[in-house]
């Protein structure tokens, strides 16, 4: 699969990008820094997630596959045992060891660049074994083939999951966008609420700290 085949991403998300990832998981996304890879059917298949998410949590995950139809298929490899022969390969290939260590490398210095998660691994299983094809396979959509090594080649054995257009219609895109909207207009009225709370509390301090500079 060539970069032609999968167009790389400026990695800004538009409102309609981000209508589409809330289509494509059922859900608003949570703690979106854009998008990090874009499928050749227009849509984006994997996005970059802050590592922590907007309550603190921590996300270790920087990479999240969003397209329904390849995390299926991707499935489909776990599923068949293609994790446990990769993971045995890593402690037989001394080469592709190192390569699959410099990808977590990779990883970790790309999620520490946003912000460091102090005792958190990579993601994925890396550097040592192989967890979950779902992340590596992000990560080689993310990065550019070359980068991640199990990545790369789970990628080679996947069908063309865009083959038959994209994986959510224009109607999905349209409901999940609306859905959007109204989660931003309540964060927007929870902010508020919040100010405004912050607001009170200060005048009440500054007036507590007159007061009592009077008594003086």
């Amino acid at each position: 699969m060539t970069s032609e085949q999968h167009p790389a991403t400026d990695g800004t998300a538009s409102d309609a990008d981000v209508a589409a990832i809330a289509a494509q998981l059922g859900r608003v996304p949570r703690g979106l820094r854009g998008v990090a890879h874009r499928c050749p059917c227009g849509n984006p298949d994997v996005v970059e997630t802050a590592p922590r998410l907007p309550d603190g949590t921590p996300f270790p995950t920087l990479y999240y596959l969003t397209c329904p139809r390849a995390a299926s298929l991707i499935g489909t490899l776990e599923a068949d045992g293609v994790m446990k022969d990769q993971s045995a390969r890593l402690a037989e290939d001394p080469e592709l060891a190192a390569a699959y260590r410099a990808a977590h490398e990779d990883y970790i210095a790309r999620r520490d660049a946003i912000e460091v998660l102090e005792g958190f691994p990579s993601a994925g299983g890396m550097p040592d074994r192989v967890k979950c094809l779902h992340v590596l396979v992000g990560h080689s959509l993310a990065a550019g083939e070359g980068v991640n090594p199990l990545g790369d080649e789970a990628i080679g054995m996947l069908e063309d999951w865009w083959a038959k257009g994209p994986c959510v219609s224009p109607a999905e895109v349209e409901a999940a966008g609306e859905r959007v909207l109204r989660n931003r207009s309540k964060e927007q009225d929870h902010a508020a609420v919040i100010a405004a709370k912050e607001q009170k509390t200060a005048e009440r301090a500054a007036k507590r700290a007159r007061a009592e500079e009077e008594d003086q």
